[in-house]
């Protein structure tokens, strides 16, 4: 018997990413045949039986592609069943349900609202409610509910459900330590749709790395909404950070973004462990005194000045990176300008830029078109950034030629064919051009010494390198 397809699809940060890792692992363990989906797919390509999307609401162009990609598969795949999830369809369903048109009466398309296990839970219900699903699918979805059941059964419940063993579309682990956020910053929709914060409890979070690194991944992502909140009784982010490394032996760990307001000594003292990784990711928004408290954010430039020679300080030369929104109601160009100077300052070398993008149902929402940033303007400040930040990386890269580091591989090469591609302990993309043994397996931990920049723009990594045997 031919088994059920299910694609996947994914928008938005590492958690999404994670918790679509957790519902393909239940379909394959359910005997689904998964496969990561792609909007592009070239007609003759195979059709998903089932279509999982999840969709993110941080832009309004995240939901634009999120609409443009649901339109898209109700058109080439007139057969598949939709299932949409995520922040997107927890806070405007009726908005992503209006997609399948009046002509499908409503059975082709699912959109859930909740959390995402709970909201999974009821797929197979509302399937048969809306039409008869065939035989086969029935079977594979009563499969399912029960590998579902089994996640809850290994202790991966409520918020914490959809947390996979193992990994159908990365080559490293992830491990979701938290989720919402207690902040109401006045441009962000996340808070809305996640609630407030919650924290995974460090026993289980041993648990689940000790499988993690049992498993053999050699590095895993630490990731939430804001990670920073992370609360187990008196235990904190860098109490967790400390927990968690005395009770492993080999993998690395990789932080997501990282609050400015929740970083104290007792953090920059964990992240100076050996084995978390040498890349911290900012979530900045503005370097201007006048608009961080106009965007609800409790820090100022000074405590970011401290906070990035703190974590220089733990590391040498890490990857800093930030997210800067542009455009910011009441933003003026010396506003602009006092950002600019800060990301050039601290020198970060990646910068996550974009507009800013009016919310409904945020604080910044209700400012109305007051003190609105002509798009124009918006778009021209984050060009400027998004050039800053690559001469930036181009500068880091370049301190890195010669030297050796620890690496993941991310995709397998041939000899005398593509290159391996192995992300770096700093997060740099290296690609390796093999010539003669076998390639390392997707995963592997490999050791590298960076040769050069590449050859061609746009090759699809930073640098070149080579494995130090």
């Amino acid at each position: 018997m031919v088994p059920v397809s299910v694609g996947v699809y994914t928008l938005g940060c590492k958690l999404n990413q994670l918790e679509s890792e957790g519902a393909a692992r239940a379909f394959g363990g359910a005997g689904f045949q998964v496969f990561p989906y792609k909007p592009c797919c070239a007609p003759g390509e195979k059709a998903p039986d089932i279509l999982l999307i999840n969709t993110c609401t941080v832009t309004s162009k995240a939901e634009q592609k999120a609409r443009r990609v649901i339109r898209k598969a109700l058109i080439d795949y007139p057969q598949a069943l939709l299932v949409v999830t995520g922040c997107y369809a927890q806070l405007d369903p009726k908005a992503l349900s209006s997609l399948s048109g009046p002509e499908s009466g409503g059975k082709r398309l699912f959109v859930l609202a909740g959390e995402k296990k709970d909201a999974l839970l009821r797929l197979p219900a509302l399937i048969a409610q809306s039409r008869a699903p065939a035989p086969s699918l029935s079977r594979a979805l009563s499969q399912w509910l029960e590998a579902l059941s089994e996640q809850e059964n290994q202790g991966a419940g409520g918020r914490f459900a959809l947390q996979p063993a193992d990994f159908s579309f990365h080559a490293r682990g992830f491990l979701k330590i938290q989720d919402g956020c207690d902040n109401r910053c006045a441009y962000c929709r996340v808070a809305l749709a996640r609630g407030p914060s919650a924290s995974f409890p460090a026993p289980r979070a041993l648990a689940a790395l000790r499988a993690l690194e049992a498993r053999g991944y050699a590095e895993v992502v630490l990731t939430g909404v804001n990670i920073c909140q992370y609360r187990d009784g008196s235990r904190d982010l860098a109490g967790l950070l400390t927990y968690l490394l005395d009770g492993t032996s080999a993998a690395a760990l990789r932080l997501s973004s990282l609050e400015p307001d929740g970083m104290g000594p007792a953090l920059f003292e964990a992240l100076s462990h050996p084995r978390i990784r040498p890349h911290f990711h900012l979530s900045v928004q503005s370097g201007s005194p006048l608009i961080l408290p106009r965007m609800g954010r409790r820090y100022t430039p000074e405590d970011l000045e401290r906070i990035a020679g703190r974590l220089r300080s733990a590391k040498e030369d890490p990857f800093l990176s930030c997210d800067i929104i542009a455009g910011f109601p009441g933003e003026t160009d010396e506003a602009f300008d006092a950002t600019f100077e800060l990301c050039r300052s601290l020198d970060f070398a990646g910068i996550h830029c974009f507009p800013y993008s009016r919310r409904p149902g945020t604080a910044a929402w209700g400012l109305g078109r007051r003190g609105a940033v002509p798009e124009r303007d918006a778009r021209r400040r984050v060009r400027r950034l998004l050039a800053l930040g690559n001469a930036n990386k181009q500068r880091y890269i370049t301190r890195w030629i010669g030297k050796s580091l620890e690496g993941v591989v991310e995709a397998p090469g041939e000899p005398a064919g593509p290159s391996m591609l192995v992300v770096s302990d700093n997060y740099l993309k290296l690609g390796i051009a093999l010539t003669t043994g076998d390639a390392p397996q997707k995963g592997a931990a490999v050791r590298c010494r960076i040769t050069g920049l590449p050859e061609q723009e746009g090759a699809g990594f930073d640098a070149a390198g080579r494995i130090i045997l």
